[in-house]
């Protein structure tokens, strides 16, 4: 899955021959999942029709601050865009468009949204040769990047006026590839690698039953997308669940007990820069499985039990630079309990889930947690959708480490 999947982005193209690139650039960007709104200025017209970018799109294209056609002549708010926008590209940027935002002239919704945006901003310019190194250009290109824009530098190749050198905007392929990278190289988590185990395990009784716990493996998921979209490397160790995870970054592995989670845990905790453990590995098992299914002939049956091995604690006691996250779900004293937890098993951190609280625990779509780092940090979270404890959770993590 690409960086770019899910990202809300805003393109804004400005009257250069290179606009009629934008078709294929905006299909390139909704290949890869993002969510794309246009910007046209009023000239690019000339160049590409609104209704190409729309269809393709998939959503009006804005460029004008108000809609003539309309009855009611509705405003196309420049700060909203501006703040919907995860990122910013202007492509193919002109020399007069470059001077415009150089110097805060605001002369149509493009110019305004761009300077409303708090978002990153990446531009691709796009010009003829001679206009391209004129110390004016040169000046604006330098002016743009000092304030914190991106620029995506041009070719050299066969330009519109039939001369060959530099000022043709890069190629949609390339730009995207260019966004993508330099989105990967400034992302907290990248280069870092992270264990990760999620859902339940089952101990097999006989060839058909077992003891499991009502685990969905929700919450693990969610903090294994949410670490792989900061850049982590992550190896998802999963027990039996319908959980689905597409992305480029993440590794899965299935497991059925906790003795096959145990193995794949130690597998990769050493290699790893962190480790967190959300899996609810059944505390017990039968000490002997039956080979043949178990008929029901007496009216009451007894299964001899057997402690199953701690990850969590074995990984404790091994633990070398790696930060490490374990999760205690609680019903009483559950702050105490946590920090017992913590101390026992050796860890950076532990997230406090209480089946106390309402729209907390297994099989829901929400979570309540408390955090408790090492040095007994007590740091409590309102309910929100697991998607967004995950990404607290991450969040936590990074503040620790760096």
């Amino acid at each position: 899955m690409s960086v770019l999947s899910g990202k809300k982005i805003l393109l804004g193209i400005t009257a250069g021959i290179a606009a009629y690139k934008t078709a294929s650039l905006v299909r390139l960007f909704i290949k890869l999942g993002a969510e794309v709104q246009v910007i046209m200025t009023p000239k690019s017209k000339d160049f590409i029709t609104p209704l190409t970018l729309s269809t393709l799109s998939k959503n009006p294209v804005h460029s004008t601050f108000y809609d003539k056609d309309e009855e009611n002549e509705l405003w196309n708010n420049h700060v909203d865009l501006g703040l919907w926008a995860d990122l910013i590209l202007i492509a193919p940027a002109t020399c007069n468009t470059l001077s415009k935002m150089c110097n805060g002239v605001c002369d149509n919704l493009l110019l305004a949204t761009y300077l409303s945006a708090k978002c990153p901003v990446y531009f691709a310019p796009a010009m003829d040769l001679d206009m391209y190194i004129h110390p004016s250009t040169v000046n604006s290109l330098e002016k743009l990047q000092s304030f914190g824009n991106i620029m995506i530098p041009v070719t050299s190749g066969e330009l519109a006026s039939g001369l060959v050198g530099e000022g043709r905007m890069a190629e949609p392929e390339d730009i995207v590839s260019f966004i993508e990278k330099d989105i990967l190289n400034k992302l907290p988590l990248k280069g870092k690698k992270l264990l990760l185990t999620a859902g339940p395990t089952y101990e097999a009784i006989d060839p058909v039953r077992f003891i499991g716990n009502h685990s969905s493996g929700k919450m693990g998921f969610a903090i294994a997308k949410a670490a792989a979209n900061l850049g982590a490397e992550v190896i998802l160790i999963s027990g039996p669940t319908n959980q689905i995870v597409n992305h480029s970054f993440i590794k899965r592995i299935d497991v059925q007990s906790g003795e096959q989670m145990y193995t794949e845990a130690h597998k990769y905790f050493s290699t790893s820069d962190i480790a967190i453990l959300s899996a609810a590995v059944a505390d017990y098992k039968p000490k002997n499985v039956a080979t043949q299914k178990i008929k029901k002939n007496d009216a009451t049956i007894e299964i001899e039990l057997e402690k199953t091995k701690d990850i969590l604690a074995s990984l404790g006691l091994i633990k070398d630079h790696q930060f490490l996250v374990g999760f205690a779900l609680e019903t009483n004293n559950e702050i105490e309990n946590a920090t017992s937890k913590l101390h026992r098993k050796n860890l950076d951190m532990i997230v406090l889930n209480s089946l106390q609280d309402k729209g907390a625990g297994f099989a829901t779509n929400t979570n309540k947690i408390t955090i408790i780092d090492k040095d007994l940090n007590i740091k409590p979270f309102d309910l929100k959708s697991k998607a967004e404890v995950a990404q607290d959770i991450i969040k936590e993590i990074i503040i620790k480490l760096f």
